[in-house]
């Protein structure tokens, strides 16, 4: 126990909360900016098994805000560089690494004898896909997101409200670090706030981070919580999200994307209609439509417009893989 005593000191963790974190199993999806600080301080407060899905290589750009990767790691899958270094900072933590994203048909193995799960990803596709199957599980589910300098991190279902009673439908727009920047700070500061959270639900700690959405803005230099544990889940689960591993020989695969954004779709049978031609498609009739584009953005927003015109069947594909 030398290694935890400084934590250990503390009445409500003690000896019997130490063992809690020994014994937990917790998912951690994205090994990225936010994963780069929590990753290492899950490991150092003695959680016993991690998990980490991620299908992105070490590239220069990371390494500003992506601090527990270095120049040597550079062309190397983040989950294995990852779970290098946390091997040197606590061995008795195992890290299970799967060089690969997360998708709708992985979720069930991915769950598989899970504890918590944490969203590092700060992909919304990604968001509601785990809270769509954290919440029937009761697996409780940390989530963050960060652009620019402002953010916020909140803990869901495990008793408290899904992700989808406070955000019940998907943005109309989006922005990634990737087409609007970040601060590393900024990141950094979030990823931790997720393993405080993550922490102190594996301990039971009160009052619960569950329920709770801290909002960080290091614009205006403020941070506001709140509490949203009477957010209403909608009647209506919302589209569902799949892969190309889910999709059933007489779906109408609908690609979104222009040719030269996407030569190659998710299927060689997909019908191309960019957002614009929508209004004069006609659907087919008792076929599930397939709506394909790389976030999941232009995919909901097409769902909307095809629901409003009686279209019932409908689920959507975010393919955002590199070719």
């Amino acid at each position: 126990m030398d290694r935890y005593q400084r934590q250990t000191m503390l009445p409500e963790i003690g000896e019997a909360g130490q063992q809690r974190l020994a014994s937990a199993r917790v998912l951690v999806v994205g090994a990225g900016g936010l994963g780069s600080t929590l990753l290492p301080l899950l490991a150092g407060a003695g959680v016993g098994f991690i998990r980490l899905y991620d299908g992105d290589v070490v590239e220069l750009h990371n390494l500003h805000r992506q601090t527990l990767f270095g120049m040597a790691d550079i062309g190397e899958a983040k989950v294995i560089c990852a779970q290098r270094a946390l091997a040197q900072r606590n061995p008795e933590c195992k890290v299970e690494a799967v060089p690969d994203a997360l998708s709708a048909s992985r979720l069930a193995d991915a769950l598989d004898g899970i504890d918590l799960v944490i969203d590092a990803a700060d992909n919304f596709a990604i968001t509601y896909q785990l809270s769509d199957s954290c919440f029937p599980r009761r697996v409780p589910l940390v989530c963050a997101s960060v652009l620019g300098r402002q953010g916020y991190v909140g803990s869901f279902c495990a008793g408290a409200p899904s992700y989808r009673a406070l955000f019940p439908q998907l943005p109309v727009a989006s922005a990634n670090c990737n087409t609007a920047g970040v601060m590393g700070p900024a990141v950094a500061t979030l990823g931790a706030l997720q393993a405080q959270m993550a922490l102190s639900i594996l301990l039971q700690l009160e009052p619960s981070p569950l329920g709770c959405m801290i909002n960080c803005d290091f614009v205006g230099w403020h941070m506001r919580q709140f509490r949203f544990e009477r957010a209403e889940e909608p009647e209506s689960p919302g589209f569902a999200f799949i892969d190309s591993h889910q999709l059933n020989d007489d779906d109408c695969i609908v690609e979104l994307r222009s040719v030269e954004e996407a030569p190659v779709s998710i299927a060689s049978r997909v019908e191309r209609v960019l957002p614009e031609q929508l209004v004069n498609w006609q659907p087919p009739i008792d076929r599930r439509i397939v709506l394909v584009c790389a976030s999941g953005l232009r995919a909901a927003q097409a769902a909307r417009a095809l629901e409003q015109r009686g279209v019932a069947k409908l689920a959507l594909v975010a393919d955002n893989r590199k070719r």
